[in-house]
């Protein structure tokens, strides 16, 4: 392709998007754990402690509430965040899904 296009060589491929590549000989390994830090320091959960499940079991939150409402241009900024971090972590997806639900109108109690 070097012959037909003008092209420069700019390396191995580290960072692309948010997603850290790490090439070694036998395998080609992504993560997105500098991206994840970035979006808990942004929601302001950098100090929170993880958990196996994400969302608390048999959760039912209404749209009907009567909670104070929060930033909704943070919290849409804080869940589309969370739908790019779901492509390495797809034991996220139902609770990005479900959170994902409430940002047109979010409050505190969701």
């Amino acid at each position: 392709m070097a012959f037909r296009f003008r092209m420069s060589d700019l390396g191995a491929l580290s960072y692309y998007l948010g997603i850290e590549v790490r090439q070694g000989k036998e395998a080609l390994t992504l993560s997105q754990s500098a991206y994840a830090s970035k979006l808990l320091e942004r929601s302001g959960m950098v100090e929170c402690k993880s958990c196996v499940t994400p969302m608390e079991e048999r959760l039912k939150p209404t749209k009907a509430s009567t909670a104070t409402k929060v930033d909704a241009t943070l919290c849409r900024s804080i869940v589309d965040g969370l739908r790019y971090l779901v492509h390495m972590r797809p034991d996220i997806a139902v609770t990005v899904g479900y959170v994902s639900r409430f940002m047109e109108d979010p409050r505190e109690d969701h």
